[in-house]
């Protein structure tokens, strides 16, 4: 049997360099459950205890405002919520115009080429990124990984406009269609580590507010499929003009991240929490604890069972959605149609559950771990579907099974992404931010090999 040792909140963790400190608790808003008599602290205007007092006059002098600045119109959770969204709309917008592409290179597996090349280039990059010596500022990798996705994406249109013109059999088109991928894979990496990273130094909603990003492009991109079957013939006109809609409302989107993010910086509430985050790089240098990303193994140790409950949620996932979805089962009555409604359907959910955070958040660790690995049994489930009684090869259950497989997909999701950099102190969230993000990549792509030799 699996025994999960769970990760304490309190102040009582073990004397290391990476325990979070109460300077750090109180910004990431798990302060320990002590029953002791709180009072506001006058620089910070957070609840604190006794304990909490020596280490936060260390702020009294150069500390952040006085008060914590409102996030005025959530304008900060917005641009979140954006970037999330925008770092995940390059890949689906190749994905999902791989019809187009299956047109053109009819002897190419674009599909799995595609997933190869993304992935691998993206985890490669975000171990150079982890293992890098010198490690560049946020900041600018994320400038350069929005301005490589602008660059990845214009690559389709533009080829297709001035070159492929719909021809069939142009494989050098194919190759830089794949060369442009690649791009996006790398820029999604840049973007993506420095994103998490940054909202990990944050307090919980930022954090949500991305990873519910993430699920709203899925739901864009899938609403954008309905639009373009409703409009389009699925013939080779159809399928040019749908494939360029999609990568024409992706470099829209890439634009607006740019802009958004540049803005952001000079928002009072993310000024306060960069602040906030230097004076504890700050104090980590005057006490000479080393490394200021922090000793990556000890980091990784922190977080082993958030990262191994993502691993699992996206091999279960993946196992099943989308290969199982759109090639196992069928609907006569719906038709073509059924498969682009289950995973419009997949996609809402997963919004719903990585919004229900904002909610309520589930803060016991080993819970939301089990029930990682409790999502196993979705896997008998869908058996039935297929090999079941004749009512479980409906519509409706089918339809059920997906929605859940995508409520419980975005929820957990959401928790162990939220809580992983919670483990650390302020100034190795980002780090801890980073190995989370390299941990979904590992689980994308295992849950990619597993949905290949998983056959139901």
């Amino acid at each position: 049997m699996l025994h999960i040792r769970p990760i304490s909140f309190s102040h009582s963790l073990p004397s290391s360099p990476l325990s979070p400190q109460p300077l750090q608790l109180h910004t990431h808003k798990i302060l320990s459950q002590k029953k002791k008599k709180k009072r506001i602290h006058p620089k910070m205007g957070v609840e604190t205890n006794n304990d909490d007092e020596a280490v936060l006059s260390l702020l009294n002098s150069s500390g952040p405002p006085k008060k914590i600045p409102n996030d005025s119109y959530h304008f900060a959770y917005i641009i979140f919520f954006t970037l999330g969204a925008g770092f995940l709309l390059p890949w689906n917008a190749f994905i999902t115009a791989v019809d187009y592409f299956d047109f053109l290179y009819p002897d190419q597996s674009v599909d799995r080429i595609f997933a190869v090349v993304y992935m691998l280039v993206g985890l490669v990059s975000l171990l150079v990124i982890i293992f890098s010596p010198r490690k560049s500022d946020a900041f600018i990798r994320i400038n350069l990984g929005l301005g490589l996705f602008v660059l990845g994406l214009l690559v389709v249109p533009l080829m297709d406009f001035f070159y492929i013109k719909g021809r069939v059999g142009l494989y050098d088109g194919f190759y830089v269609t794949v060369a442009a991928l690649g791009l996006s894979g790398l820029a999604d990496a840049l973007v993506q580590g420095g994103l998490i990273g940054s909202a990990g130094e944050m307090p919980e909603r930022y954090m949500q507010a991305v990873v519910a990003g993430t699920a709203a492009s899925g739901v864009l991109v899938s609403f954008l499929r309905i639009f373009t079957k409703a409009v389009y013939p699925q013939d080779a006109h159809g399928l040019r003009n749908s494939a360029n809609l999609y990568f024409i409302v992706g470099v829209v989107l890439m634009i607006i991240c740019l802009v958004f993010y540049n803005v952001a910086h000079r928002l009072p509430v993310i000024k306060y929490y960069n602040e906030l985050k230097q004076q504890a790089v700050n104090n980590a240098k005057e006490k000479g604890s080393g490394s200021l990303s922090g000793p990556v193994w000890e980091i990784m140790g922190r977080i082993k069972w958030h990262g191994i409950g993502i691993v699992v949620i996206y091999v279960v996932t993946l196992s099943i959605f989308p290969g199982f979805i759109t090639e196992d089962v069928h609907s006569v009555l719906l038709g073509d149609w059924y498969a682009i409604l289950l995973i419009t359907s997949y996609n809402v959910f997963d919004l719903v559950g990585k919004c229900l955070t904002s909610f309520y958040l589930l803060e016991n660790e080993v819970t939301a771990i089990a029930s990682c690995f409790a999502r196993l049994l979705f896997f008998p489930l869908y058996l039935g579907c297929l090999h079941g009684p004749q009512f479980f090869r409906t519509e409706i259950p089918v339809t059920v099974l997906t929605c859940l497989l995508g409520l419980t997909n975005g929820y957990l999701t959401s928790v162990l992404m939220i809580l992983a950099p919670k483990t650390v102190q302020l100034q190795h969230a980002e780090t801890a931010g980073i190995l989370v993000v390299l941990f979904l990549v590992a689980g994308l792509a295992s849950g990619s090999v597993v949905s290949w030799f998983w056959v139901i």
